[in-house]
């Protein structure tokens, strides 16, 4: 198994009672937000060296839910404090952004970190689309095409023009061109069945970043199976990634008291204005209906619903976190491995307000006390 470490880097001084998205700039501190960065740059490189083979960053805006506008940013802080660690960017919210744009800067990355990225290609969560002004109902359409391009970017040797239906350029040769080759491995959302049937078609691999229901996990990973072996190509369990938030303390009781007060403050404070952006956009747009398939707009407030009204123990007994101590984090780790069948588990530990000490204990306590037990499941 591979272990990859996700990190939010969300903003730690919230109003408690958050009053709609976007959120006023006025909350944020600027000094405290120089040593949030800080802290949790410190955090991720810690993680490299705690035995994590992945280290995870992604794209939100206008919210104390995560500091990362732009996680080019600190992949590229990250190529120069780490060694071996592969760098994942999950994602680049492609239908947000100039795809050339994202395939420049990913090159960049690539070159940069000696060929260590993965390259996250992401739609975004729904209010998103209001921060830049694109219509949620040509997100998949965008997406699909952004895709596209930002291969070519990658692979074709010679200037070339593209005139799409969302995108026209009329040379296009990005310098430089990425290390990997023919490009780095790209990672695409498994989050409906329509989306990992698609990261099948494209040879990608696919990313359940924060799994809320075993069952839809399990029932996606097998869409994604299915199509890859229609399309001639069998995935192994490295093509598979899971996340979950986590936390690991010396006791049960100890990690359970971190998690659930993370998790409150998680769901009360850093998305709940957010989310509720979120719905609105699902209600008054064609955000999911626009697909190839069925509607999924109602599956989805169902999951999103679910996983924010479920109490903490719900949580644990259904397997949507891991949370213990290192023995029973160990158990968990083996039972969602036979489950669901996938070769790496992304692990959030920094869940909202979780200290800072509390997170490197629970890094050296995974890489003493968990890492020798499931490394080769």
């Amino acid at each position: 198994m591979k272990f990859l470490f996700f990190h939010l880097m969300p903003y730690l001084d919230a109003n408690d009672s958050p009053t709609g998205w976007p959120a006023p700039n006025k909350q944020f501190n600027p000094g405290l937000g120089h040593e949030l960065y800080d802290t949790y740059l410190k955090e991720i490189v810690l993680a490299e060296q705690c035995g994590f083979d992945f280290l995870a960053v992604n794209e939100h805006h206008m919210s104390p839910y995560s500091l990362m506008a732009n996680p080019n940013l600190i992949a590229g802080a990250l190529s120069y404090r780490t060694q071996h660690a592969k760098l994942a960017v999950l994602g680049n919210l492609v239908p947000l952004l100039n795809p050339v744009r994202v395939a420049e800067e990913y090159a960049m990355l690539d070159v940069m970190s000696g060929g260590r990225l993965i390259a996250g290609l992401m739609r975004g969560i729904p209010h998103e689309y209001m921060a830049y002004s694109i219509p949620p109902d040509e997100s998949w359409e965008r997406f699909k095409e952004a895709c596209d391009l930002i291969v070519k970017c990658w692979t074709e040797p010679e200037p070339f023009a593209w005139e799409g239906k969302y995108y026209q350029y009329r040379a296009v040769s990005i310098w430089p061109r990425p290390m990997q080759q023919p490009h780095p491995n790209i990672l695409l959302s498994g989050g409906s069945i329509e989306s990992a049937k698609y990261a099948a078609k494209k040879r990608a691999m696919i990313g359940i970043i924060r799994v809320k229901s075993i069952d839809d996990a399990k029932r996606n990973i097998q869409a994604y199976v299915d199509t890859a072996r229609a399309e001639g190509w069998e995935p192994t369990p490295e093509h598979v990634l899971v996340g979950f938030h986590a936390c690991i303390a010396e006791t049960d009781k100890k990690a359970r008291e971190l998690l659930e007060a993370g998790e409150n403050y998680f769901y009360h404070v850093l998305s709940k204005a957010q989310h509720e952006a979120g719905q609105l956009i699902l209600q008054k747009s064609k955000y999911d209906n626009s697909r190839d398939s069925q509607p999924q707009t109602g599956r989805f407030n169902e999951v999103q619903a679910k996983a924010g009204e479920m109490s903490f123990d719900d949580r644990i007994r259904n397997h949507t976190l891991i949370c213990g101590s290192p023995e029973t984090v160990v158990e968990q780790i083996k039972f969602l491995r036979k489950e669901l069948g996938a070769g790496i588990f992304s692990l959030n530990f920094k869940i909202a307000k979780i200290p800072h000490e509390d997170v490197v204990k629970g890094l050296q306590l995974f890489q003493e006390k968990v890492l020798p037990h499931v490394r080769n499941l």
